[in-house]
């Protein structure tokens, strides 16, 4: 629930015991366009091809959306992990997909709670060397586990690889 929904100030905490309201985002269809295409032109040099998988650890967002669309321009498999699944859930995902590219968010709100989706990620990739690139969408303040060489945050990676 955004801020606005909750009827709280933009910058205002939310109340003692609540969980955080989830950054909000709004895209013009033309900026939804331009994102999947730098996102695809991304991926494509990441080495993602035709038939190949994506996995993708995001709450709904904006970027679920644009990683989607990237998905479709290079004709790559979008496979989605559960958020809120503990990392032996992901591995087992992750290892049957064979996707060598993941997207996922730093954490987020899930259940009332902050699920630290790429600290478990982290830990779900130990002894997959298959997975070589992990895209980071910044969703909430935190200290972030990295893997350098392999980890890029996902705004890096679209200003560079995507343009």
């Amino acid at each position: 629930m955004s801020a606005d929904q909750q009827q709280l100030p933009g910058n205002a905490p939310a109340p003692t015991g609540q969980p955080l309201p989830a950054p909000v985002a709004e895209y013009v269809h033309i900026r939804l366009i331009d994102q999947a295409r730098s996102a695809a032109l991304a991926f494509d040099r990441l080495g993602v091809g035709a038939g190949e998988r994506v996995a993708v650890l995001l709450p709904m967002s904006p970027e679920s959306v644009v990683t989607t669309m990237a998905c479709g321009r290079v004709d790559a498999l979008r496979v989605s992990l559960p958020v809120g699944e503990p990392a032996a859930v992901l591995r087992e995902r992750v290892r049957k997909s064979g996707a060598r590219v993941v997207v996922t968010v730093d954490a987020c709100s899930h259940a009332g709670h902050v699920y630290p989706a790429k600290r478990l990620l982290d830990q779900a990739l130990a002894g997959l060397p298959h997975v070589h690139s992990v895209l980071v969408v910044h969703h909430v303040a935190r200290p972030v586990p990295w893997t350098p060489g392999r980890d890029r945050w996902w705004h890096d990676t679209l200003a560079t690889l995507g343009a």
